[in-house]
């Protein structure tokens, strides 16, 4: 019987990739998303869509409102900053599209769920080389929230499930992350990673994750399926 882990899906390359890794290692997925007041909800329809393309023995959506707290702008009335290149994004600041705690909440979501299944991982798509400079997307932060899931949960205490929270992207450029799931055959037309798409769900083409989409691509020579406003 495989193993089942819960993977943290929000429809963009890196998670997307991350769940066809999973997929590749055997491991039975349950994709787990987030509706969590974020600009748009077409992330969630991208999520659906690559959950159902890899296979998810189940996809679940939670409701959560961080737009009461805002402090981001994905969850406040702050404008999505915008760049003509790569090269202007500010590599060294924690930029505003850092959403205050989100990773914690999502992971922590995720870790009652595995208890529940007595699933034995996480896969997140965090990655610690181009990243957008987001502190719970790096390492330290990963190792400190594996040590408190095993000292906060059943499982965890009577070692029916030790979980593991597995990150297969944290070394890899977004180029590496695209060539890991071409080859794995991720149909990355079904994701977004815009911050700030129209309403007809293309994408800016400026914002920072739009800018890392496209230089990824481009580095790998494969075509971007992207459909940019």
């Amino acid at each position: 019987m495989p193993e089942k882990t819960i993977v943290l899906s929000s429809g963009g390359i890196d998670s997307s990739t991350a769940m066809a890794i999973a997929k590749s290692e055997g491991k039975e997925i349950y994709s787990l998303s987030f509706r969590y007041g974020q600009r748009h909800s077409i992330e969630l329809e991208a999520a659906k869509r690559v959950a159902e393309s890899i296979g998810a023995k189940a996809h679940k959506i939670i409701d959560i409102d961080l737009r009461q707290f805002g402090g981001s702008a994905l969850t406040d009335d702050i404008d999505v900053p915008k760049h003509d290149t790569i090269n202007e994004i500010e590599q060294d600041d924690i930029p505003i599209t850092y959403v205050p705690a989100r990773n914690t909440i999502f992971l922590s979501y995720a870790m009652a769920w595995a208890e529940v299944l007595k699933a034995t991982s996480i896969y997140i798509g965090v990655t610690a080389v181009d990243y957008s400079g987001y502190p719970d997307c790096r390492p330290k932060f990963i190792e400190a929230f594996e040590k408190m899931a095993n000292l906060a949960t059943k499982t965890g205490i009577t070692k029916q499930a030790i979980l593991k929270i597995e990150t297969p992207l944290i070394h890899l450029s977004k180029a590496e992350i695209i060539k890991t799931g071409n080859n794995l055959g991720v149909d990355y037309s079904m994701t977004i990673s815009c911050y700030d798409p129209d309403a007809s769900g293309r994408s800016c083409g400026r914002c920072d994750s739009c800018l890392h989409r496209i230089n990824g691509f481009k580095e790998t020579g494969i075509n971007d399926p992207t459909i940019y406003y």
